[in-house]
């Protein structure tokens, strides 16, 4: 990870109001973590916020949070709306989008029908766009998420009534 992607993940999550971020792939794990003192733990090191010292962070890490946690309110929300729904979750941390562009028609409204597969929404992470499919059929039942908002890994995102 370079140290220009690097600063932007803590922009990121600055401007998100997460407080905590694992990140893992094939060549590195890495876990960013905000303080209330405003500092960013990476690879275990209190680092202060200036782009300066982070040329030296792109190490990699083992150091894997479990991030239950933050989902765990919403689980009791998506049982609370009853019924057989089932939450689509988010797969990553980032920005929720419901359309491909300010101006483009949202991918799906509440009570459209969604197949397998289907793009729903769109997650920004550090400058990507990711298109998130529907892992079912079945009717979308409730947004759970608004426009244009930070999400988590494993937070709900819609609601679906399987079909």
């Amino acid at each position: 990870m370079k140290a220009k992607e690097l600063q932007d993940l803590i922009d990121f999550i600055a401007k998100s109001g997460l407080n905590k971020v694992n990140i893992e792939t094939e060549e590195f794990k890495i876990s960013v973590q905000r303080e209330p003192s405003t500092k960013v733990v990476s690879s275990g090191v209190a680092v202060a916020a200036a782009p300066a010292p982070m040329a030296a962070a792109p190490a990699p890490v083992a150091a894997p949070a479990p991030t239950t946690a933050s989902a765990a309110p919403a689980a009791p929300a998506a049982e609370a709306a009853g019924g057989n729904y089932v939450p689509l979750k988010s797969p990553m941390i980032g920005t929720f989008y419901r359309s491909s562009s300010p101006d483009a028609p949202l991918f799906v409204q509440v009570g459209d029908l969604v197949e397998k597969g289907q793009v729903i929404c769109i997650i920004e992470a550090m400058k990507l766009f990711n298109e998130i499919e529907a892992e079912q059929s079945g009717r979308i039942v409730k947004a759970m998420v608004e426009n244009a908002s930070p999400v988590e890994y494993d937070q709900p995102l819609f609601l679906i009534e399987p079909m």
